[in-house]
């Protein structure tokens, strides 16, 4: 299944291929909790505790796995501390599970339960943590469309859309832009899924919005080396050759 929405930075969408189905959201939930976290008023320079032990919405605990974590800088801190600004930035830049379920433990998931509602997505949102296999056997999933992811890229402040500037992971719709083409983005991979969408600036076009979400076979769940992240960078090759048109309006 793919699914693609593109979209005139704060205008109606132009393309729309599936743009409702509910995928499994992957890390794509991450951008929804970075944004409860700058929403919360929490202090991002507190130092908290850094440990592998959280809630399940099931009820019990559980924790991350190492070896299915795309960031190994902040397990070298676990049983010390880091900061909550320091831990956000690793988890939308480098895709951390144990940031994203540290810094979802600081806001709760009523936070970003509330991040999906104004931004106006209806797929399900993220209501539980990143590995909460517990809760997804009980029938709790992280669900996500491309239009949600759209509308959640749109809702955004612009400090906080900034911070997406910085992602590593440039394999899917980076992959399929210019070298150098300023935009604003999050990916998200696991075995059967590859997900991504961004805010893209060109220099002689008007900025749009693309996400893709794409789960199948094509998708073997490396960060780097993927089938699925080479379709989603044709995807956008595409699409930008087209950038001109987006709008109606020439070079």
């Amino acid at each position: 299944m793919l699914s693609m929405v593109v979209a005139p930075w704060g205008r109606d969408p132009v393309v729309l291929r599936n743009a409702d189905v509910p995928h499994d959201a992957a890390s794509m939930m991450k951008v929804a909790v970075l944004a409860a976290l700058c929403r919360s008023g929490v202090d991002l320079d507190a130092q908290i505790p850094v440990v592998n032990e959280f809630r399940s919405v099931a009820g019990g605990s559980y924790g991350n796995s190492p070896a299915w974590d795309s960031d190994p800088l902040p397990w070298e801190r676990v049983g010390g501390c880091a900061s909550v600004r320091w831990l956000a930035g690793r988890m939308v830049t480098h895709s951390s599970n144990l940031a994203t379920n540290l810094c979802l433990a600081q806001v709760g998931h009523e936070a970003v339960a509330r991040v999906w509602r104004r931004a106006g997505a209806t797929a399900g949102g993220s209501p539980r943590g990143i590995e909460d296999y517990a809760g997804r056997d009980a029938g709790v999933h992280n669900r996500v469309s491309a239009r949600d992811l759209v509308r959640l890229l749109e809702s955004l402040e612009p400090e906080v859309l900034a911070l997406l500037e910085h992602n590593a992971h440039r394999v899917d719709i980076a992959a399929g832009l210019p070298p150098g083409t300023p935009l604003a983005g999050k990916n998200g991979w696991f075995p059967g899924m590859r997900h991504s969408a961004a805010v893209i600036r060109p220099a002689d076009a008007a900025p749009y919005v693309l996400a893709v979400c794409y789960t199948g076979r094509l998708a073997n769940g490396h960060a780097a080396d993927d089938p699925a992240a080479r379709l989603l960078a044709r995807v956008s090759a595409g699409v930008w050759r087209h950038r001109h048109a987006l709008t109606g309006r020439g070079a």
